[in-house]
């Protein structure tokens, strides 16, 4: 079993930055691919990004790439995402999962899911 927290959310005025961390208790999460995802209210979860196992591969959705950098420290069972250049439009919650093989933007082959931290972006 894995168990995700996220952390780092909160609030920043439009054109800011914020960090995100994703940790695991538990079993080490050094298998997985981790993902990053996003629900806005009344819409759909949507990915963001993810890294492979080995943090040597990343997959990026277009809405984030060159403002969003995902990386991890598996010494430190950790997963991050450096967020800049802020928009209200990134305004959701933002929740990490963790998947058993593949790099994904399909939530549906994610198998653990930490329960999200918020981040507002104000005008």
């Amino acid at each position: 079993q894995v168990q995700l927290v996220e952390s780092g959310g909160g609030l920043v005025q439009a054109g800011g930055s914020l960090r995100l961390f994703c940790t695991t208790s538990g079993r080490t999460f050094r298998d997985y691919t981790v993902g990053w995802f996003r629900q806005a209210p009344g819409k759909e979860r949507e990915f963001a990004a993810a890294v492979s196992w080995s943090g040597d591969t990343i997959y990026n959705a277009d809405s984030v790439k060159g403002r969003f950098t995902i990386s991890r420290d598996n010494a430190k069972n950790t997963v991050y995402q450096q967020m800049s250049s802020l928009t209200p439009e990134d305004t959701a919650l933002y929740y990490c999962a963790a998947a058993t093989y593949g790099l994904n933007r399909d939530p549906l082959r994610y198998n653990y899911w930490g329960q999200g931290t918020q981040v507002t972006v104000s005008s």
